[in-house]
């Protein structure tokens, strides 16, 4: 890794303004997102993208909504000491795709 790529790196971490927890999102946090918007859409929520493409499974739906960053949805992560950050799920799914160049979920 050059030095330029580092820099590029560090300034990322330092713009993102994140403090509390990893640099994207975890694993049980998607989980957790995408559960919840699949039940939202089985329920007659409105989809936030253009379905035409996709199969019509609510989950499949609430993934690619979460891949593409188009959901609304904050996250609330706690420090031990109880003190709370509040982070939109878009930032950190930005982030991610700036990192590591896509979104696994």
């Amino acid at each position: 890794m050059s030095m330029k790529e580092k820099s590029t790196i560090v300034s990322l971490i330092k713009q993102a303004g994140v403090r509390t927890g990893p640099l994207k999102l975890t694993r049980y946090e998607k989980a957790r997102i995408v559960a919840a918007r699949a039940l939202q859409l089985d329920l007659g929520a409105m989809p936030l993208i253009d379905i035409t493409n996709l199969p019509k499974d609510p989950i499949e739906i609430a993934k690619e909504e979460l891949r593409r960053g188009v959901l609304p949805i904050t996250l609330v992560r706690k420090k031990p000491s109880g003190e709370e950050e509040l982070i939109p799920v878009t930032k950190l799914i930005e982030l991610e795709r700036k990192l590591f160049g896509f979104v696994e979920l």
